[in-house]
């Protein structure tokens, strides 16, 4: 490869990075308290976990469950399409809250990408709507779970 060919690659992969990057960052965090609900973080998840009494929910696409997960999580893919705010319209959006168990008191524990991934904040939304009693707001997600090197399941 010659050295104009290298520098030109490098340069395209981290164009490509930076764009990546910025895709997230245009998106505005979720909130850090939501009302009817615990906001927690991978500790507490992991704790949660090993406790083995709470039912974890996936709400990315399922091409992101499929490439890792945390173990025993449940694909419940969230279909938004209304805007990035706590006053969002869940109207738009398509979330099968049958999927979530009878017991309204059982632990449920919902997570996304990251602090900027809004489905799993609206998921959970539907869920104390719905009159769940125990519903954890896992807000730092699959980033902060994989950051912490917790078991992840494929």
């Amino acid at each position: 490869m010659t050295r104009a060919l290298g520098a030109v690659l490098s340069a395209l992969a981290l164009f490509a990075a930076s764009f990546d990057g910025a895709a997230q960052d245009s998106k505005p965090q979720t909130p850090t308290v939501l009302a009817g609900a615990k906001v927690i973080t991978a500790d507490e998840a992991k704790k949660l976990l090993d406790g083995g009494k709470a039912v974890f929910f996936d709400t990315r696409s399922p091409i992101n469950f499929g490439k890792g997960h945390v173990p025993g999580a449940k694909a419940i893919p969230y279909r938004e399409k209304s805007e990035y705010a706590e006053n969002f319209d869940a109207e738009k959006d398509r979330f099968d809250l049958a999927q979530l168990p009878a017991d309204k008191n059982a632990v449920l524990v919902f997570y996304s990408d990251r602090p900027t991934g809004w489905k799993s904040y609206k998921a959970a939304v539907l869920a104390i709507r719905a009159g769940y009693k125990s519903v954890h707001y896992f807000r730092g997600g699959w980033a902060e779970w994989e950051g912490r090197k917790y078991p992840v399941a494929n």
